[in-house]
């Protein structure tokens, strides 16, 4: 069976894994008070340019988002997030967990606009409804599309002209940083925007999410309490920032940008070949996740050898299908496909 299915079903990069073993036997602090804390920390500053950013880690995008989101909030306020948001669909209420309500607005492509913030705003204005404080984007969106700089500057200007926090998931930022059409740095997003986090569970290592509070003050002064509180805190601290500093290492030459590279030249060499094979995109093709529109009993005669998720229905005889290039998809997983295509 060859897997398409995620970009973290396998375990971690080589490299990461001997980082971890490197230091397996250092005795050190827990709760990211160590030494691998700090010295990842400094190396996510000086690789942003934001030297007084404060840098979090978490074991996974979910309690990221819900620690966040919740310390950035008060009790009566939401946040605005695409109808496709993974806050919305695929993190089971944790938000709301929180108290917090969710503005999801639909949009055409999964990529949330000015428009929306300001359709979002102009229904909730007064002490009767909750309020919009917080503005939840993922780039690349659900769908795998990339949003640009110009739209990214508009959403920031937007947030801004309504005090309104722009929070920004990374969990698969470096292959929206290096699609080949991708005309905004990680500099530009720091920015641009007062949180975002950098996965690392999605690219290459066993777990981890680097969360940079660009502007700190706008979060809970207490961080490390809501981190604490939702459970978030791990007590091996230290694994995170191992795996994520052997990520991360070297700029746009490190293993992290390899990685991200290296998924992304797959993905483009598959969506040439699904094209050839006649079939249709559901969205247009963007970094490492494909769309797929195929009969459903194609896809059937597919999952005999291929592991995959099927996304939603398309009609009555389709459905969408997801494919995912991860960092150890092989060409020969795409050849493979390809030809039962």
């Amino acid at each position: 069976m060859i897997s398409f299915r995620s970009d973290y079903s396998l375990g971690a990069h080589p490299k990461v894994m001997q980082a971890l073993m490197d230091t397996n036997f250092e005795h050190t602090d827990g709760y990211c008070l160590d030494r691998f804390s700090d010295e990842c920390t400094e190396l996510i500053r000086r690789w942003i340019g934001k030297p007084n950013a404060d840098v979090h880690y978490f074991v996974g995008g979910t309690p990221c988002n819900t620690t966040t989101i919740s310390a950035g909030l008060r009790p009566y306020e939401g946040v605005i997030t695409p109808s496709t948001g993974h806050i919305y669909v695929h993190e089971t209420g944790s938000v709301e967990s929180t108290g917090h309500r969710q503005f999801a607005m639909p949009t055409e492509d999964g990529k949330l606009r000015q428009k929306d913030i300001e359709t979002a705003l102009m229904h909730h204005e007064d002490e009767h409804t909750s309020i919009p404080k917080m503005v939840y984007i993922t780039q690349p969106a659900e769908n795998g599309s990339v949003y640009t700089k110009a739209e990214l500057t508009a959403l920031s200007e937007c947030c801004r002209k309504h005090n309104l926090t722009f929070y920004i998931d990374g969990a698969r930022l470096g292959t929206a940083l290096t699609w080949p059409t991708n005309d905004v740095t990680i500099q530009e997003i720091a920015d641009l925007c007062d949180a975002f986090y950098i996965g690392g569970t999605k690219i290459g290592a066993l777990f981890g999410e680097a969360l940079v509070l660009v502007h700190p003050e706008k979060f809970d002064e207490h961080f490390r309490y809501m981190i604490k509180r939702q459970g978030a805190l791990l007590a091996k601290g230290r694994l995170i920032p191992v795996q994520l500093k052997a990520l991360f290492e070297g700029g746009e030459d490190s293993l992290y940008f390899e990685l991200s590279r290296y998924e992304n030249e797959l993905a483009v060499k598959l969506a040439k070949g699904i094209k050839e094979a006649g079939y249709e995109f559901w969205v247009p093709h963007q970094t490492n996740q494909l769309f797929v529109i195929m009969k459903n009993e194609q896809i059937a005669e597919l999952e005999k050898d291929f592991f995959f998720y099927t996304w939603c229905p398309y009609d009555e005889n389709r459905s969408v299908i997801r494919l995912v290039i991860s960092w150890g998809t092989t060409e020969e997983d795409v050849e493979a496909l390809i030809n039962a295509l």
